[in-house]
């Protein structure tokens, strides 16, 4: 399932600076999602590290999933996935009088 294929990257600079092999990503069972882990993830398929749909086949989760950790770090930066503040980014509207 995750074994080398042409053009596939074997290592990547994560979102921390640091190299990240598929070895270094969140271990599949992961359940508790922190901001680096979301990142990884995010960062590992932008990369090409590994496919949208072996990191939805392997996490559990769904393209609609990934996708928002994806925009709300591509609006907001790593902070944008925090979970406590998902409300607040999420419902932010530049155009809105809040």
């Amino acid at each position: 399932m995750y074994s080398e294929s042409p053009g596939r990257q074997e290592r990547i600079i994560g979102p921390a600076g640091k190299p990240l092999s598929i070895n270094d990503l969140p271990p599949p069972d992961t359940k508790r999602w922190v901001i680096r882990r979301k990142a990884e993830v995010v960062t590992a398929v932008r990369s090409g590290l590994i496919t949208l749909e072996e990191a939805c086949e392997r996490y559990h989760l769904s393209v609609e999933e990934f996708l928002s950790w994806q925009a709300l770090i591509d609006r907001h930066g790593m902070r944008g996935l925090r979970t406590t503040r998902l409300q607040q980014y999420r419902g932010s509207n530049p155009n809105s009088k809040n």
